[in-house]
C-alpha cells in the first residue's frame, strides 16, 4: 500500500518522486518493527507486532542488501537534485541501520525490554489523538502481543529465545546492570499505562487478552532476573565501537575526545555568563549572594501550583509568541500548540518533558503536544523535582519543547510538507534538538533576567552533557560522581539528576550530546549567512528557511543554504527587496 505524508499538504513534483521511491524503505523497516511504523501514522502496520523471531539478524541483512542495490539503482539514473539528495539520505539510512546491526551482533548480548516495546505499540495506535475505528485495532496487537491469535506466540516468548540465543554466544558484552533493574522495575508501571489506554479509549474485550499478557510479561521479568542479571555488566563503559556508532546515530561526527574537549571551554564560557546575569538579579532585588548557585536557588522556590501548572505554560506561551511576532525572529502559525501533562507510565519511561510528536505520515490534522513531567519514579531520594515546575524555568521550557522549538518544527512539517526522506529517515537528534536549544538562545535577549539565568543554565546542562556523556560512556567518571557535578553546579534536583545519568549510562547513550553539537553547528551556520549577506541578512526568513528543510542534518542543512538560501536572498537584495519582512 503506498502511504503519503502529510495528506492535506500540497506536494512539489519532486516530493511526489522522492516518496515514491522512499516506499521500499517504509515498508522494509515496518517489517521488523512495525510500532514504530504505527507511531509514524502507517496505519496497515497497526495490528502488526515486532518480528522477533529465528535468524533475525541473518534475515534483516539479507533484506537491506536487497534494498541498498535497488537504491542505488535509482540513485543513477535519477536527474532531480532534490531527489537525488533524498535518495542519499535513504541510503545512508539504510547502510547505518545495517553497520548498527552488525556491530551490536559483534558486540552485545542482546536483552530486549518487551514491557516497553508492548506499550509503545499498543499507546501508538490507542493514544487520543486517533479516531475511535484506529484505537480498536490495538485490540488485535494486543492478542498477537499474548500469542492467542493463530500463527502468533508470545513476544515475551520470541524475546526470552532471541536471548538465549546470545547467551550461547561466547565474548559479548552484557547489559548494564542498572538499565536491566530499571526495566525489569518499570514492567508494572507499563502494565499500568496498557491499562488506561484502554480503559480511555473505551475498546471493548481487552481484558483477558490484556491478563494472559500480564502473566507473561511478569514471567518474563522473573526469568531476566534469573538468567540475565548474572550476565550484566558493572560498569556504564561500552565497548568503544558501540559508542562511535550511537554518536553517529544521533548526528554527532566527532569523537568523545574531540566532544570533551569542545564542550570543556565552553563550560566555563556559560559559567562566566550565569555569574554576570546572577550579579544583576542580586544587586536588583538585594540579595545577601550574587553566587548563580544562590540565585537559581531563590528563584526555584517560586514554585508552580500543580493544578496551575498548564494554564502557566500556557501563559508563558503566549508571551513567547507575543515576542516572536513582534521581533520578527520566525513565522508562527495562526493555531494554537496543544500543552499537557504526562501520565505515571510516560513519566517512568521517559523521565523529563519531552515533545510528543504528530504522524508525520498520512497526517489528518493531528499535532504534536509538549508534554510536561512533574516526578521521576526512579528517583533515589524524596527531593522534589522542581527543575521545570518554578515560574522562571517556563521560559526556556516552553521555547525548547513548544515555540518557536520542537512543535513549530515538526508541526511546520506536517503543514507545509516535506519528503519521507526528510521527515522521518533523516532525522536524529544533532538536527531535531540543535533546533531547540538555538530557540532557546533566540528567545533569552527578551526574557526578564531570571528567565535568562534559567536559560543560561539550560544551556549550562547542553554543554555539561557533550562531555558527562562521552565520559560516563569511556568510563573517565562514574555516574554516581557525574550526577554529583550536576547537583552541585548545574544545580539539578536529585530526580531530574537522576533521570540524566540514567540516560547518559544506558537509556539513550550518547543522544545527550547531540543538543550541544547540533546547537553550535546552528549558530556557526547563522554566523557564516550573516558574513555572505551583510546588512541584508533577514533572521525571520533564515528561520523559517531552516524550518522549511524539514530535519535535514548540519551538513545537508550547509549545503541547502549556500547553495539555495544565499543566492536567493543576495537576488532579492538586488531588487532592492528584503525577505521575511
Amino acid at each position: 500500500m503506498f502511504v503519503t505524508p502529510f495528506s492535506f499538504a500540497n506536494q512539489p513534483a519532486w516530493v511526489v518522486r522522492s516518496n515514491e521511491l522512499a516506499q521500499p524503505v517504509l515498508q522494509a523497516q515496518a517489517r521488523y518493527s512495525p510500532e514504530q511504523a504505527s507511531a509514524n501514522g502507517q496505519e496497515e502496520f497497526d495490528t502488526a507486532v515486532a518480528d522477533l523471531g529465528p535468524h533475525l539478524y541473518e534475515r534483516r541483512k539479507a533484506d537491506s542488501d536487497k534494498l541498498l542495490l535497488k537504491l542505488k539503482a535509482e540513485r543513477t539514473v535519477e536527474t532531480d537534485p532534490k531527489v537525488r539528495e533524498d535518495l542519499d539520505i535513504l541510503i545512508g539510512a539504510v547502510k547505518d541501520d545495517e553497520q548498527t546491526q552488525l556491530l551490536q551482533r559483534q558486540n552485545l548480548l542482546q536483552f530486549i525490554n518487551v514491557a516497553q516495546v508492548v506499550y509503545y505499540g499498543l499507546d501508538a495506535v490507542l493514544e487520543p489523538r486517533n479516531k475511535p475505528e484506529r484505537q480498536a485495532k490495538a485490540l488485535v496487537r494486543l492478542n498477537r502481543y499474548a500469542g492467542l491469535e493463530p500463527g502468533y506466540r508470545p513476544l515475551a516468548d520470541l524475546a526470552r529465545e532471541r536471548t538465549e540465543d546470545d547467551l550461547k554466544r561466547h565474548g559479548l558484552t552484557g547489559p548494564y546492570i542498572e538499565d536491566i533493574k530499571q526495566q525489569l522495575e518499570n514492567t508494572d508501571a507499563m502494565l499500568k499505562g496498557i491499562r488506561e489506554d484502554f480503559t480511555n479509549a473505551k475498546v471493548k474485550g481487552w481484558e483477558q487478552p490484556y491478563a494472559a499478557l500480564e502473566q507473561q510479561l511478569h514471567a518474563y521479568t522473573e526469568w531476566a532476573r534469573q538468567a540475565v542479571l548474572p550476565r550484566a555488566r558493572n560498569e556504564a563503559r561500552q565497548p568503544p565501537a558501540i559508542y562511535a556508532d550511537e554518536l553517529k546515530q544521533v548526528g554527532v561526527p566527532i569523537g568523545p575526545d574531540e566532544l570533551i574537549q569542545r564542550a570543556g571551554a565552553d563550560y566555563q564560557e556559560v559559567l562566566g555568563q550565569m555569574n554576570a546575569v546572577a550579579g544583576r538579579i542580586a544587586a536588583e532585588q538585594h540579595l545577601p549572594s550574587s553566587d548563580y548557585r544562590d540565585v537559581i536557588r531563590m528563584l526555584k522556590k517560586q514554585q508552580i501550583a500543580p493544578a496551575d501548572m498548564l494554564p502557566h505554560y500556557e501563559s508563558r506561551l503566549k508571551q513567547i509568541e507575543a515576542i516572536i511576532r513582534r521581533e520578527h525572529l520566525v513565522t508562527l502559525p495562526a493555531r494554537e500548540a496543544h500543552i499537557r501533562l504526562a501520565t505515571e507510565a510516560e513519566s517512568a519511561s521517559v523521565g523529563s518533558p519531552f515533545m510528543n510528536p504528530p504522524r508525520l505520515i498520512g497526517n489528518t490534522g493531528e499535532y504534536g503536544e509538549f508534554v510536561i513531567t512533574v516526578t521521576n519514579p526512579h528517583a533515589q531520594s524524596d527531593a522534589k523535582m522542581d527543575d521545570d515546575t518554578h515560574q522562571a524555568a517556563s521560559w526556556t521550557l516552553t521555547a525548547h519543547e513548544a515555540r518557536p522549538g520542537h512543535e513549530l518544527q515538526f508541526d511546520s512539517m506536517v503543514e507545509k510538507g516535506t519528503s519521507i526522506a526528510r521527515a522521518i529517515f533523516a532525522e536524529n537528534s544533532a538536527n531535531v534538538e540543535g533546533w531547540a536549544v538555538y530557540c532557546e538562545a533566540m528567545i533569552e535577549p527578551y526574557m526578564p533576567l531570571d528567565g535568562q539565568l534559567i536559560s543560561l543554565q539550560s544551556r549550562l546542562l547542553r554543554v555539561a552533557r557533550a562531555f558527562l556523556d562521552p565520559m560516563v560512556n569511556t568510563g573517565r567518571i562514574t555516574p554516581a560522581r557525574a550526577k554529583q557535578m550536576l547537583i552541585d553546579d548545574v544545580l539539578m534536583s536529585e530526580p531530574t539528576a537522576q533521570s540524566e545519568i540514567d540516560r547518559y549510562a544506558f537509556s539513550s547513550p550518547a543522544q545527550a550530546t547531540a543538543y550541544y553539537y547540533g546547537y553550535t553547528q546552528l549558530r556557526s551556520l547563522l554566523t557564516q549567512t550573516q558574513l555572505a549577506l551583510g546588512k541584508g541578512f533577514n533572521l525571520q526568513a533564515f528561520n523559517d528557511f531552516i524550518v522549511d528543510q524539514g530535519l535535514l542534518p548540519p551538513t545537508l542543512l550547509k549545503l541547502a543554504i549556500e547553495q539555495e538560501f544565499v543566492p536567493e536572498q543576495l537576488a532579492l537584495m538586488a531588487k532592492g527587496k528584503v525577505a521575511g519582512k
